[in-house]
């Protein structure tokens, strides 16, 4: 959730304030129009651009929200709104300029409001954070994102290893991504542990379909693979690979999502690396406490299948039951842990334990939004 939630609707007129001290008061306005002008007006400015210092008499915040900003508020969900309206700043670790208005506004009203606080963004084409599906261990994601990934699977059977990457996405515009992923890893030999850096990655994204009222969302991104690690020592492929892949998410009911991804790896030496092509897909519910509005509780599956082409090979198929869940109160720190299982060819193909940590760096710092 961005930073512009410290203050959705704050104002601090007499009516909203008795509604925050004395008993409740609820107001009778029957649209989101109407409310935004009786509760929001005086803080958040005609247009939800916000209101300068020489009206409403403090400075404020960094986090002061522009709701004419599409980039600040298009990528979040109606959820996050309605969180602060309900409990006001604290409940998700903004400032205490924003008060609750659970005594002052039914929930139909908030939802009212939201509505409102959306038409601010006149530009359309801008996917909504409805469709940012919670991030599978393995799926990419269809939705352009400003995160920072760092994964980690650890062999539980077959030969010790362990498995890093630190990816880092930058969102330009609508629906451009930037993308780059760093692997390094550790293996067993058999005198010692030997580690090194893998092949650096670097993509680009580009939504093509975002459609909030079918839940549907589609990308593509191409992306160049360079041989930054050492083939003799098992951490690269020795050649540049170009890469492509299509990523589809879908919204379905009951808080249900699925996302699938599919691609090719093309090698530019085919001798020192084949050719492959993978598939994968990723199906999942979320849950939240404090009806509806709280930490979310993401369990998933993912399916996985590889194969190189090469004449006499088959395909791979791994599972990975995962669990992701929003870890701080802002809820732009997310954790995922779930197990990789060989299915088929499992021989000499090992069992992770796999988790990873997510950074969403629009909604805040690294060592914010945590009380």
């Amino acid at each position: 959730m961005k930073q512009s939630f410290v203050l959705i609707i704050g104002t601090f007129s007499p009516f909203l304030l008795v509604a925050q001290t004395g008993p409740p008061v609820q107001l009778e306005l029957g649209t989101g129009d109407e409310i935004y002008r009786e509760a929001c007006i005086g803080c958040h400015g005609t247009h939800g651009e916000g209101q300068p210092k020489a009206v409403v008499g403090f400075d404020p915040p960094a986090s002061m929200p522009d709701f004419t900003n599409c980039g600040q508020t298009t990528p979040e969900y109606n959820r996050d709104y309605k969180s602060v309206i309900r409990d006001g700043g604290p409940e998700r670790a903004f400032s205490q300029i924003m008060p609750s208005f659970r005594d002052a506004l039914t929930s139909e009203q908030m939802d009212m409001v939201i509505q409102t606080l959306r038409g601010f963004c006149k530009e359309k084409g801008w996917p909504r954070g409805e469709m940012n599906f919670p991030r599978a261990l393995n799926t990419e994601k269809a939705f352009p994102e400003d995160e920072t990934v760092i994964t980690t699977g650890i062999n539980v059977r077959g030969a010790p290893g362990v498995t890093n990457e630190l990816g880092f996405e930058k969102r330009y515009g609508k629906g451009n991504q930037l993308e780059v992923a760093i692997p390094f890893s550790f293996d067993h030999s058999v005198r010692a542990w030997l580690g090194g850096i893998g092949d650096i990655a670097i993509g680009w994204k580009r939504v093509l379909v975002a459609n909030l009222s079918s839940g549907t969302v589609l990308s593509v991104q191409g992306e160049v693979i360079l041989p930054t690690g050492n083939r003799d020592k098992g951490f690269g492929s020795g050649t540049t690979t170009f890469g492509t892949f299509a990523s589809f998410g879908q919204m379905l009911p009951g808080n249900s999502f699925l996302q699938v991804q599919g691609g090719a790896d093309l090698p530019v030496n085919i001798d020192k690396a084949p050719q492959s092509v993978f598939l994968r897909t990723a199906l999942g519910k979320s849950f939240s406490d404090n009806h509806g509005l709280g930490r979310l509780w993401s369990p998933m599956v993912e399916g996985v299948a590889s194969r190189d082409l090469v004449n006499g090979t088959v395909t791979d198929w791994d599972v990975v039951p995962q669990f992701q869940v929003t870890v701080s109160r802002r809820q732009h720190i997310r954790a995922n842990l779930g197990v990789s299982v060989p299915v088929t060819n499992s021989s000499g193909r090992p069992v992770q334990l796999k988790f990873y940590f997510l950074w969403d760096r629009a909604d805040g710092g690294l060592f914010e939004g945590w009380k």
